[in-house]
C-alpha cells in the first residue's frame, strides 16, 4: 500500500532560480550542475549497489546512516523533534538510540530500493503476505467492484508493500496496477528514473504538478474498482485540513478522503514498516467519509476533514507501533511550520 503526494523518500533536488542579473546566471548555472550531478549519483548508486553482495551493501548505507546520525544535520535534528513527540516518554538517550535507528531505517529503505529491480518480486510478495495484516475489507471491496484508497505515511519501504499490492491483483485476475502521485524531481531525468523504476513495478504514476490530469487519472481508476495509493502524513501544498496528531496541531492532505468521497472508494490508513529480516505491513479499519455529491457545501467539507482527522489518529496509532520506521526528517507539526527552523 504505497504512494507518496512528493517522491516517495526522495530528497528534493530542485533549487530556487532568482530572477535577473550575473548572480542569477551563476546561480543557475550551479543550480543546473548540482542537478546534474545528483543524477549521476542517483544513475550510479543503481548500477552499482545491485551489484553488490546484501552483506556489504547493507552494512554500508548502514554506516552511512551512523555517520549521518553523528553529523546531527537539520533532517537529523528534525526526526528527533519529530520522534520526541510520538514517543513522549523517552529519556534523551533512549531518544539517541531511536533517532539513530531512524536514520537506519531510512538508510535501509534507500538500500532497498536499489536493489529490487533485481530482486525476484514472487519472493517479495511471498515475505511480505503473512505479514500484511486487515486486509479483509480490502479484498471485500474488490469483489464488490469498489475503489480503494489506502493513505499510508513515510514508512518502511512503501515499494515493497507496493510490489506486494500488484502481485496480490494479478493473482486475483484483476489488471496489476495501482496509481499514485508524485512531485516532479528536478533535473527532469532523475524524475524520469524514478518514474521508469516504479513504473517497472507495476505502480501508474502521476505527477502532482499535472493538476486536473492527475486528479482525472485518480478518479478514473477508483470508479473502475481500481487502487489509489497516496501518502498522507505531511501537507506540501499547504491547503490541507487542520488535524490533531499526537495531540499537536498539523495539517493533513485532503486528498484522501476527498477521493474517497468523490467515488464512494474505501479509504484505509496503513503503516509499512520494517521487521528485522522483513516487511510488515498492517491496515487499520476503514474510515468513514461522508457522500461526495454536495462536495462544495460544509456539510461535506466537514465530512473530508472527520475523515481526515481519522486518519491522523490512525497514523499515530500505527507509528507508535514502529517509531524508528517512520521517516519523518522534514517539519510535520504546525509549530515547526511557524518557527521556520529545526527544534534542537
Amino acid at each position: 500500500m504505497t504512494a507518496r503526494l512528493d517522491p516517495p523518500h526522495a530528497p528534493d533536488r530542485s533549487r530556487a532560480q532568482p530572477a535577473g542579473g550575473a548572480r542569477s546566471g551563476r546561480t543557475s548555472r550551479a543550480a543546473r550542475l548540482a542537478e546534474r550531478v545528483a543524477d549521476a549519483e542517483y544513475a550510479a548508486a543503481w548500477r552499482l549497489v545491485r551489484g553488490l553482495p546484501p552483506g556489504p551493501a547493507f552494512g554500508a548505507f548502514r554506516i552511512g546512516a551512523d555517520l549521518a546520525t553523528r553529523q546531527d544535520g537539520a533532517g537529523v535534528r528534525q526526526l528527533r523533534a519529530n520522534l520526541a513527540r510520538v514517543v513522549p516518554s523517552a529519556s534523551a538517550a533512549q531518544l539517541d538510540v531511536l533517532v539513530r535507528d531512524g536514520m537506519r531505517s531510512y538508510a535501509r529503505y534507500w538500500c532497498e530500493t536499489f536493489r529490487l529491480p533485481t530482486m525476484d518480486l514472487a519472493d517479495v510478495h511471498a515475505s511480505v503476505d503473512p505479514f500484511l495484516t486487515g486486509r479483509e475489507p480490502f479484498l471485500e471491496a474488490l469483489e464488490a467492484g469498489r475503489g480503494v484508497v489506502f493513505a499510508v505515511p513515510h514508512s518502511g519501504n512503501w515499494d515493497v508493500a507496493g510490489v506486494w499490492l500488484v502481485e496480490t491483483l494479478r493473482r486475483l485476475g484483476r489488471p496489476p496496477a495501482f496509481t499514485t502521485v508524485a512531485q516532479r524531481l528536478r533535473p527532469e531525468s532523475l524524475y524520469r528514473r524514478f518514474v521508469a523504476y516504479r513504473e517497472s513495478l507495476g505502480f501508474e504514476v502521476v505527477a502532482a504538478e499535472d493538476g486536473s490530469a492527475a486528479h482525472r487519472a485518480l478518479i478514473r481508476r477508483l470508479r473502475a474498482g481500481g487502487i489509489v495509493c497516496l501518502v498522507a502524513d505531511r501537507d506540501i501544498t499547504g491547503t490541507g485540513v487542520e488535524v490533531q496528531f499526537l495531540g499537536e496541531q498539523a495539517r493533513f492532505p485532503a486528498g484522501p478522503a476527498r477521493l474517497a468521497a468523490l467515488t464512494g472508494a474505501l479509504l484505509m490508513p496503513a503503516y509499512p514498516h520494517f521487521s528485522p529480516d522483513g516487511w510488515q505491513v498492517p491496515i487499520a479499519e476503514p474510515v468513514t467519509v461522508g457522500d461526495g455529491s454536495r462536495l462544495r457545501t460544509g456539510e461535506s467539507r466537514a465530512a473530508v476533514a472527520e475523515a481526515t482527522q481519522a486518519i491522523a489518529d490512525e497514523f499515530g496509532r500505527l507509528i507508535a507501533r514502529a517509531p524508528a520506521d517512520w521517516h519523518a526528517l522534514q517539519p510535520i507539526w504546525t509549530a515547526d511550520h511557524v518557527r521556520g527552523e529545526v527544534v534542537r
